[in-house]
């Protein structure tokens, strides 16, 4: 069996590479770290008054009448994070809201959850509202390392070379219906010339200039009177004819 009837087989994709990849689009695309910076600020206000801390032998519980501001707070803090990625036009929304919610949070519920709170709010909102999508990208794409760059070249060059050609034939094209449109017009000017042109040779050419045909003198008019008498002769001529 020959190499060219042997069937290929697919290429099996890498599913972690898949992941991955969809994983970086989705990063880049929305403002990731704000968000996550919210939720993450959003679990200590939520966990604190509901938690029941043991230090030895002593249950330390914080469920106080500002558990229900610190269960608020924290709830919001972790839908503002998912808004802001799943809603990226309303970014500028939802980092102010956390950064107020975070400020909010100071007196409310203790401390902003004893300051674990504080940093990740405030950088998170403030990551949101500075995010801005990446710019679309342009023909003129920054040149890759290795053998992208090298084939990027070639694929350059191999476009620079055909939009050449297309340019030339065009211009050949122009030129040609250019050409053939001049010389129609000259042909065309050089027929009306010579039809327009008079048929007498100049002097310069040999022949001598025409002259307008003499028109024949006009015959007296004989009165038919006049023609039908006949001549009479003087009397000396009678007499020679007798």
């Amino acid at each position: 069996m020959s190499s060219a009837t042997v069937e290929t087989r697919p290429r099996q994709q890498n599913p972690i590479g898949w992941l991955w990849r969809h994983f970086r689009e989705f990063r880049r695309s929305r403002p990731f770290w704000g968000g996550l910076l919210a939720m993450i600020a959003g679990v200590p206000i939520l966990y604190f008054p509901y938690a029941h801390l043991t230090f030895g032998g002593l249950t330390i519980a914080m469920s106080t009448t500002a558990g229900a501001g610190s269960l608020i707070i924290g709830v919001l803090m972790i839908i503002l994070g998912l808004t802001a990625w799943f809603q990226p036009a309303v970014r500028v929304f939802a980092g102010i809201a956390t950064i107020l919610l975070t400020l909010v949070s100071i007196p409310v519920s203790n401390l902003a959850g004893f300051g674990l709170s504080l940093l990740p709010g405030l950088i998170g909102g403030g990551l949101m509202v500075s995010w801005a999508p990446l710019p679309e990208p342009s023909t003129a794409t920054a040149p890759a390392k290795g053998r992208r760059a090298r084939h990027g070249k070639q694929a350059d060059g191999a476009v620079a070379e055909s939009v050449a050609t297309e340019t030339a034939a065009a211009e050949t094209a122009a030129a040609e219906t250019a050409a053939t449109e001049t010389a129609t017009a000259a042909e065309a000017t050089t027929a009306e010339a010579a039809t327009e042109a008079p048929t007498a040779k100049l002097p310069a050419q040999g022949g001598a200039p025409e002259q307008p045909a003499a028109q024949p003198a006009a015959e007296p008019a004989v009165e038919p009177a006049e023609a039908a008498v006949p001549k009479q002769g003087t009397a000396g001529e009678q007499e020679g004819a007798r």
